[in-house]
């Protein structure tokens, strides 16, 4: 097994450490002690930020392990793509967060799970036009301003498109980029899946997009599905390894945008810790195979 950085992190008490060019995985509440007692030698970890606003017993390992590793915070609830205002609390409760845990990197998703001021249990797609491009841009900003801090806004993973889209999903994202100067999360799995539920190129999507706005790679496992007809449905149900497939394509990604940070989720059916740790030496080998090409094999 390849080994992950031995410099697993800033020293302790370092303020907003910047998150490494390298492997880091998902921090989930079944690896808080592992974490704490074992210090893994992983370049950096990252956590889903709602599950820390009720403070308690998770803030307190949070607390205590974000001292050894630098820290990401990802959101999946500020809701982008509403029509509604941001909510106001749940800002303020990412804000303090952010104060709390001084992470290196701040996203969260291309989507929107808020109607009427009702939470729905999702992340749900968007139309993708001119009037919901303006939308996510004028939250970004908002975001942004209040946290203080550049965002980065990942690619969702859809099950449907809608037919009055008019802008591809990977030019609404780069054009959500260049207006509000937030940076992108390239999730090599929700591309994966969403090329493969819809059709398209996932190559020319990786294509379309600005490499110097690419701030974090994610790889992920996904569940396939068998419909009725005999076809195929792709669900980004990080539930187990990372596939060949989405591996080839993380090649992909890093030889067009060089290294980045890269991230190993795994929500469901959460494995052993050293599991985790495996998947991210693999990605960790893809990193150190691109640092070795010259520079000029990045495409421009």
């Amino acid at each position: 097994m390849t080994r992950l950085r031995p410099d697993i992190g800033a020293p302790a008490g370092a303020a907003r450490a910047s998150v490494p060019a390298a492997a880091g995985i998902g921090l989930r509440f079944a690896h808080h002690q592992a974490v704490a007692d074992t210090h893994p030698p992983v370049a950096w970890l990252e956590v889903h930020a709602e599950n820390y606003f009720g403070g308690g017993t998770p803030l307190r390992y949070l607390d205590a392990i974000r001292r050894d590793y630098p820290m990401s915070l990802h959101g999946i609830g500020l809701s982008l793509g509403s029509t509604d205002e941001i909510d106001p609390m749940h800002l303020d409760n990412v804000c303090r967060l952010v104060d709390r845990v001084e992470p290196g990197l701040v996203s969260e998703h291309l989507s929107w799970s808020i109607v009427d001021g009702v939470y729905l249990a999702d992340l749900l797609p968007l139309p993708m036009t001119e009037e919901a491009l303006d939308v996510v841009c004028h939250h970004v900003e908002q975001a942004q301003e209040r946290l203080g801090c550049r965002m980065l806004v990942e690619n969702p993973s859809t099950y449907l498109r809608f037919a009055h889209s008019t802008i591809p999903e990977a030019e609404f994202i780069a054009a959500v980029a260049e207006r509000t100067g937030c940076g992108i999360l390239c999730d090599v799995n929700n591309l994966h899946v969403s090329a493969a539920n819809h059709g398209y190129d996932a190559s020319a999507y990786l294509a379309a997009l600005p490499a110097a706005a690419i701030g974090e790679i994610h790889v992920a496992g996904h569940a396939v599905r068998r419909l009725e007809n005999g076809s195929a449905l792709r669900i980004d149900d990080h539930g187990s390894r990372v596939t060949p497939e989405v591996w080839t394509l993380y090649a992909e990604a890093l030889a067009r945008f060089g290294t980045v940070p890269t991230l190993v989720e795994w929500d469901t059916n959460v494995p052993p810790l050293d599991v985790l740790l495996d998947e991210a030496a693999k990605a960790q080998a893809w990193i150190e195979r691109r640092s070795r090409e010259p520079d000029d094999a990045i495409a421009a």
